[in-house]
């Protein structure tokens, strides 16, 4: 096992992120959860759709991910969409607003895992692609595909 991924279990990944935006840098972020919320990331109950980054009074915050309600955790539950806080050092806060105040770019969350008993978040720093992006990356992973299943035929025989 490779040193990077040993002791990294992923909890839940946003696909559709890498299909709506280009990804221009990434940076790791703690999440600052409360009571039950880890439990449930523990079991697999999130949901990165539709979540985004902002930065407010040098905090980064964490809005719309879906984390279930932990199944025993009764009263003691958290309120599955609050807006959690991104843990992050001022200089990197202060790097992504600054890129983040250029036109077009915004703060998309890639996956959440859990990195030597800790939850994690990798940030990336995003622009938005038009229609006609998506259906050129699309062309070029149907023929990138093509080529290797002609690659693979050939080492076949």
């Amino acid at each position: 096992m490779a040193k990077a991924t040993q002791g990294m279990k992923v909890v839940c990944e946003n696909r559709k992120a890498r299909h709506d935006y280009f990804i221009h840098e990434t940076n790791e972020a703690g999440i600052e959860l409360k009571g039950t919320e880890v439990k449930s990331l523990r079991a697999g109950k999130a949901n990165l759709k539709d979540s985004f980054a902002t930065i407010t009074n040098g905090e980064v915050f964490l809005e719309n991910m879906h984390i279930s309600p932990y199944e025993q955790g009764n009263i003691f539950n958290h309120d599955p969409l609050r807006k959690r806080r991104l843990l992050l050092h001022k200089q990197e806060i202060a790097k992504l607003f600054q890129k983040t105040r250029e036109k077009g770019f915004t703060l998309v969350p890639l996956k959440i895992y859990f990195k030597r008993g800790r939850a994690k978040v990798e940030l990336a720093l995003a622009s938005g692609k038009h229609n006609y992006d998506k259906r050129q990356s699309l062309h070029e992973k149907a023929a990138k595909r093509e080529v290797e299943r002609a690659l693979k035929e050939r080492q076949r025989y």
